[in-house]
């Protein structure tokens, strides 16, 4: 019998189906890599897009598509978040005096984002500006002599700062019934109310923008985008870089990815993320969901009646999520309004998430914080027990607060995002509840991450910017990123609260290419006296920029 001599190459291919292949496919290597498909990381994709060109990028994402998590539209509030009508932004301090140097701040970062997304209609990356963004006057609505007169000082306080100017103040209810119809019809006569009115409000879909950027990113030579991809383990390599493993969960095929730079924008999964890179900056936190719903209506002849964002007050423990609002919304086309949010409770982190996100983010390091905060927030349990027994017909009444001609047989409950809040250990209460977005980070800056219940997506080109000065510090220094930064955000490194002249310039140029409501044609006065500003980012918190569920 004479032997059979098989081919070298045949020998290797019979090896590889006994044993698998010889080697593992080398890990793709990239500059950046992005986790999550939100509305952070795809900003933050735009920015460094800009900023280095020839960078390369990868984006992974855990869902089949981008911006289906607290992104899309149908998860959030759409407010284009500037402190016209939330009242958490103005608190009163011990002597009673409207507090408004965090509204300012909420605004002008507002201004930024204005400033950016104008910038990239201009050059196509975004599309069809009436598409994601649309003029909404944001209005606060209050009853009851003591809240009446909060406004009514709220008001005087906020017409110090030309950001705050175009608004207008009224108890009559003749002139609140010209501006919201459909919130004093079949009212009672005899009810006290004060409400602000500013036509310069914005509603905006985050979903879309989040798509649109997507899309321009895709079109990028350098830049990848795996979905469906569920990032399994993050590690360090020898030489500083970052490998991030994923699994398609589809096909079941395992990748790895060596990046320079890692950044974590994924919303409610970003802490588990942060504690697999085992950064001990990561061991500071831990997180509690809270969830919301809303009652919406699609009835055109509903809709059509209310052109507004009108917030009122929360209660008392609620978290700043909670403000109760009827809102103009604009979403696949059409205008529907958004009644709510009602709070909500589950143990995951996402909406897309699993139950057991709580007890696996739960750790050595962090269950003594998270002890202490459930001891000293009392207020917020109560709260949030009163929320979870409310019935369909209590969560009517809410509405019919708002609306007192609603219909049940108009409106549905629908079930929004997750939000996940930041608990943070603290030196002296052993952990604090932080109610703004944390950007967390490396010591070497190499890995960033965010967090927070209310990170705003209607401010993420500033925290991205944010995230920018504090891990490519160097590079923001240099006179190339300056000059492209100041390009398209003309008011970078300046105040526009400053000056009234620039607030109306700035109001002017983003208004056209936006496409929305001109600010009226007012007395801007003196500028203000600077106001007080509160610390950087770097790995303190964000002011809260409230997401409203």
């Amino acid at each position: 019998m004479k032997r059979r001599v098989f081919p070298a190459a045949a020998l290797g291919v019979a090896a590889a189906l006994a044993f698998g292949p010889a080697h593992a496919a080398e890990p793709r290597k990239v500059d950046v890599l992005l986790i999550g498909g939100g509305i952070m990381s795809t900003t933050l994709g735009v920015w460094l897009s800009e900023l280095e060109p020839g960078w390369s990028m990868e984006l992974v994402e855990r869902l089949d598509q981008v911006a289906e998590e607290s992104s899309n539209g149908w998860n959030n509030a759409g407010t284009g978040h500037s402190a016209l009508a939330e009242l958490n932004y103005t608190p009163e301090d011990k002597n009673g005096k409207v507090q408004i140097a965090k509204a300012i701040e909420i605004n002008e970062a507002f201004q930024v984002s204005r400033q950016f997304w104008s910038w990239q209609v201009k050059n196509g990356v975004l599309k069809n500006p009436r598409s994601f963004i649309n003029s909404t006057p944001h209005m606060s609505f209050v009853w009851g002599d003591s809240n009446i007169a909060f406004l009514k000082k709220r008001y005087d306080a906020l017409q110090a700062s030309p950001l705050f100017r175009p608004m207008q103040y009224s108890e009559d209810p003749a002139q609140i019934a010209k501006w919201v119809p459909l919130m004093m019809q079949g009212r009672d006569p005899a009810q006290k109310l004060a409400v602000t009115w500013t036509p310069i409000g914005t509603d905006v879909n985050f979903g879309e923008i989040t798509r649109q950027f997507a899309a321009h990113l895709q079109s990028r030579p350098n830049f990848s985008m795996k979905l469906s991809s569920e990032v399994r383990d993050i590690h360090r390599n020898n030489d500083g870089s970052w490998r991030v493993s994923y699994k398609n969960l589809k096909t079941g095929e395992s990748t790895d990815t060596d990046a320079k730079f890692v950044f974590i924008g994924a919303g409610g999964g970003a802490l588990h993320l942060l504690q697999k890179s085992g950064i001990p900056e990561a061991r500071d936190y831990a997180a509690f969901p809270v969830g919301g719903s809303f009652l919406v209506t699609e009835n055109p002849t509903v809709a059509q009646q209310h052109l507004a964002k009108a917030y009122g007050i929360a209660s008392t423990g609620a978290p700043p999520m909670s403000v109760p609002h009827l809102d103009t919304r604009v979403l696949d086309g059409k205008r529907v309004i958004l009644f709510g949010p009602f709070a909500t409770f589950s143990t995951k982190f996402l909406k897309e998430g699993s139950y057991l996100d709580l007890l696996t983010s739960t750790t050595p390091h962090n269950v003594w914080p998270m002890t202490k905060v459930g001891v000293d927030q009392f207020d917020l349990v109560q709260y949030l027990a009163g929320q979870l027994m409310m019935s369909d017909d209590d969560r009517f009444n809410a509405l019919k607060q708002y609306f007192p001609q609603a219909k049940k047989e108009d409106w549905r409950l629908w079930q929004a995002g997750q939000r996940v809040q930041i608990i943070k250990r603290d030196a002296e209460k052993g952990g604090v509840l932080k109610l703004g977005t944390e950007i967390v980070a490396s010591k070497d800056n190499s890995i960033a991450g965010l967090l927070g219940a209310s990170p705003g997506a209607s401010t993420a080109a500033p925290i991205m910017l944010s995230v920018l000065e504090k891990v490519f510090k160097d590079k923001v220094a240099t006179p190339e990123w300056q000059q492209k930064i100041r390009q398209i955000v003309p008011s970078y490194g300046t105040h526009l609260n400053d000056s009234a002249a620039r607030v109306v310039q700035e109001w002017a140029y983003t208004g056209e290419v936006l496409q929305l409501t001109p600010a009226p044609a007012i007395d801007m006065g003196p500028a203000p006296q600077p106001a007080v500003r509160g610390e950087p980012a770097g790995n303190k918190s964000v002011p809260a920029r409230d997401m409203a569920l």
